[in-house]
């Protein structure tokens, strides 16, 4: 088994891996010419994405916008991303329809071993993490590896978000926890 295989499937990996590394390679250059266009260049911007990323629709990812890999990052249609994004993919990042994220949130993948003698050879291994349809999460939240952010949910601002949210839920706090449910009331609410 490769050690990109390994990686996919949550085992304990070689990340120095020769293959690994010119694949990191590859992503730090589309990432690096993507930060660096014109904001409003939306068609060099997209095309771009569309290299980096398995886009299924319409996408906006605000400059800044890091990633690892980029090849294990899945959006659907209609995502928006204010700046800051970063997405350490070492696993799959499943992201669903109509996703919105405020600035500087951070997604990762991966974790490394309690052995220190496994982290200094370099192992380490990494989880999924799946977003999905109707989500919202505020600037400042961090998603550690293994989370599912269920259908409707709202994540609030500097969240740290360690264990799966249930659907339609705000939820908030270091760790984060819910608070309450989503309303029909809060849907109605005129801002």
């Amino acid at each position: 088994m490769s050690e990109k295989q390994k990686m996919l499937e949550g085992h304990l990996y070689q990340a120095y891996n020769e293959e690994l590394y010119k694949d990191r390679e590859y992503c730090k250059g589309l990432i690096y010419e993507y930060n660096r266009l014109s904001p409003l260049d939306k068609k060099s911007r997209d095309f771009i994405l569309k290299r980096l990323l398995n886009c299924q629709g319409e996408l906006c990812i605000e400059q800044p916008f890091y990633c690892t890999y980029g090849y294990n990052i899945t959006i659907g249609m209609d995502f928006y991303s204010d700046v800051n994004l970063t997405i350490i993919d070492k696993n799959t990042v499943t992201i669903g329809n109509h996703v919105i994220l405020g600035p500087n949130v951070n997604i990762y993948t991966s974790r490394y071993p309690y052995n220190e003698k496994e982290r200094i050879k370099g192992f380490e291994y990494a989880k999924p993490v799946k977003i999905y349809d109707n989500v919202c999460i505020g600037g400042n939240v961090t998603i550690l590896p293994g989370v599912k952010i269920n259908q409707g949910a709202m994540i609030e601002a500097g969240s740290v978000v360690t264990e799966d949210i249930p659907p339609y839920v705000l939820a908030a706090g270091n760790p984060c926890k819910v608070i309450r449910s989503i309303t029909s009331e809060d849907v109605r609410k005129k801002w």
